[in-house]
């Protein structure tokens, strides 16, 4: 990592850090779904027969994981990228590289780590073709930012996705030189489950945080000084708004939340944004639209040199693009 020529005459638009996996998945009709409202954190269950063998229909094996899934986003969009991962000395590693570099993807910063195999993630698809992730991060784990790596870099933006591992180290390293980048941060179950105080401390640092409504729901329900008088916390907790304002309090100069169907939203500190979804031509697999949607939107402020409302609808339109394709990073539109 810090070998010289790794770092001479490199400009970025953006650098994405993070995992990079091979995403196998499996459809199957044999799961039932659970309406589970009482539960605001787990309101929709995939159940099956315990104990009972499940009939696959069929299964696939693509490249996933958010940092490589960012990366290439940003390719087919037509800014400079480079991807920071972890792969092992494996078969799956070399695939996982290839397909970045076949993709123009700069994968002079991905670490090899000697004794761990590359990440995978299971992929169960149900009804409706929603899916459920059993990721194994391997190698990922391994995955270093050191704060004299981050000295050399040189981008306009830098994207952090979900993060294992020495995740709090690498974290504290990225934010402590974040006033060299413009930081995008969509963080992973990790960090919202473990990290919820690290989360709030540093959006300060952050340009544009970006979860999902479940995940920002379970961000703001453990902040105890803002639920402290909210008898009615289900439903202030279910208004987009309400979690917007809480989270941009935080920080962030732009916070968004993606509501699923709803389409998505975000806020300023000063105004609100939304963009509805769109009707895709076919449901085939929602792997990977939340990166698509996220790294879509960090480059349409750039594109369209700030305009919110325009990078979120051409987040919204990426979204809809890759769910009509198998894999996260298939159906990805290319400028």
């Amino acid at each position: 990592m810090g070998h010289e020529k790794l770092f001479k005459g490199m400009k970025y638009d953006i650098i994405t850090i993070g995992g990079a996996v091979e995403d196998i998945t499996f459809y199957t009709k044999g799961g039932l779904l659970i309406d589970n409202k009482k539960d605001i954190l787990r309101q929709r269950l995939l159940a099956f027969e315990y104990g009972a063998k499940i009939k696959i229909k069929s299964a696939h094996s693509t490249f996933g994981g958010g940092a490589a899934n960012v990366a290439v986003s940003a390719r087919r969009l037509g800014l400079k990228s480079a991807c920071v991962c972890a792969v092992g000395y494996d078969d799956r590693g070399k695939q996982i590289i290839k397909n970045l570099k076949s993709q123009k993807v700069d994968v002079r910063y991905a670490q090899k780590i000697r004794g761990k195999m590359s990440g995978f993630s299971f992929l169960l698809v149900g009804p409706e073709n929603e899916h459920i992730i059993f990721p194994y991060r391997a190698a990922n784990d391994d995955l270093e930012i050191s704060e004299t790596f981050l000295r050399r870099l040189k981008t306009e933006w830098i994207y952090i996705t979900s993060l294992t591992g020495d995740w709090k180290q690498n974290l504290s390293n990225i934010f402590h030189h974040g006033k060299n980048f413009k930081l995008a941060w969509n963080p992973g179950f990790v960090q919202l489950s473990e990290g919820q105080d690290l989360i709030r401390k540093n959006l300060k640092n952050v340009h544009v945080f970006n979860v999902n409504k479940d995940e920002a729901i379970e961000l703001v329900a453990r902040d105890k000084k803002v639920m402290r008088n909210r008898r009615e916390s289900s439903g202030f907790l279910n208004d987009v708004k309400n979690l917007l304002k809480i989270i941009s309090g935080y920080g962030p100069r732009i916070a968004i939340i993606t509501s699923g169907k709803k389409g998505a939203d975000a806020y300023d500190g000063s105004k609100f944004y939304h963009a509805d979804i769109k009707k895709e031509q076919k449901k085939v697999d929602t792997t990977g639209i939340g990166d698509a949607f996220g790294s879509s939107t960090v480059c349409g402020l750039k594109l369209y040199q700030g305009d919110i409302q325009r990078a979120i609808e051409l987040g919204i339109n990426n979204s809809a693009s890759v769910i009509a394709e198998q894999g996260a990073q298939n159906g990805l539109i290319k400028l």
